[in-house]
């Protein structure tokens, strides 16, 4: 439990802070597509013997760059290209998981398996964790900037296809951190939902960088807690209780929750009525 809980607060923090970008350049799709992409990868790791992280790396920069290519290179528009290479990656993973033999259950690589996490799994973990946080750290200026407007970032000197490409790699990164945690099929997940809450709580993006995190670790540490009490999915719960939390956030936000805006309309509607 002692492990499962820190891996999963690993992955949820560094998953958070990457969402806030994600979030606001509107990359979900492409967190999607990296995520699933590296499940081929991850299984000719397993037949080879090599960590996982390795398999998982080189083909989720594989399906990056595949992506840039068919973009680049033909009539085929970005979501199109996302769609063709992440489903293409995702099959050849599950056939390969289909025609591997094997002494252990390869399905929880699609679901993860956290409280099978060991003290090596967790290492590497952190150290992935902890190059993705610096690289944003190091960088948040000049990728905030590209996020909020690419055209005065290229105005300024700086590379937004650099940007791009450096973005997109510390995402197949982050993927692999959160993949032994909730699998390939929830990671996408983890990469969307703590940003788009912290968006709907603040306006502001340095606001963002704090709050999705906080919210990420605590939901996930709950979801870990749950599983333990009610015996299920911990990869599941953890993303479902951030689901609730993002659902509570839409309809009670202050400013931009659905019944949070309503009252507060009311709030100010009674108070410009004169009294009596």
């Amino acid at each position: 439990m002692l492990r499962a809980l820190s891996a999963t607060a690993i992955a949820a923090i560094v998953c958070a802070v990457l969402s806030c970008w994600l979030v606001l350049i509107g990359w979900s799709l492409m967190g999607d597509a990296v995520s699933h992409a590296v499940l081929p990868g991850v299984v000719l790791a397993y037949v080879l013997g090599a960590p996982f992280a390795i398999g998982a790396l080189v083909f989720g920069f594989l399906a990056v760059a595949l992506i840039g290519i068919i973009r680049g290179t033909s009539r085929v528009k970005e979501d199109a290209a996302i769609g063709i290479v992440f489903t293409t990656l995702f099959a050849l993973g599950l056939v390969l998981i289909s025609v591997t033999p094997s002494q252990t259950d390869l399905n929880h690589i699609l679901f993860g398996n956290v409280l099978g996490v060991s003290t090596g799994d967790l290492v590497q973990i952190a150290v992935l964790a902890a190059v993705a946080f610096a690289i944003l750290f190091v960088k948040r200026r000049d990728l905030t900037l590209f996020a909020f407007d690419p055209i005065h970032t290229f105005a300024i000197g700086l590379s937004p296809r650099l940007l791009s490409g450096l973005l997109l790699g510390v995402l197949a990164l982050t993927a692999v951190v959160a993949l032994q945690v909730v699998g390939v099929v929830l990671v996408v997940a983890m990469l969307i939902i703590p940003g788009a809450t912290a968006h709907l709580l603040t306006d502001r993006f340095g606001r963002m960088l704090v709050i999705a995190p906080v919210l990420s670790a605590a939901s996930s540490i709950v979801g870990i807690y749950l599983s333990y009490w009610v015996d299920a999915s911990s990869g599941g719960l953890v993303v479902l209780v951030q689901g609730v939390v993002f659902a509570a956030v839409y309809l009670f936000s202050p400013r931009h929750g659905i019944i949070g805006r309503r009252m507060a309309s009311r709030k100010s509607v009674a108070e410009s009525v004169p009294a009596g």
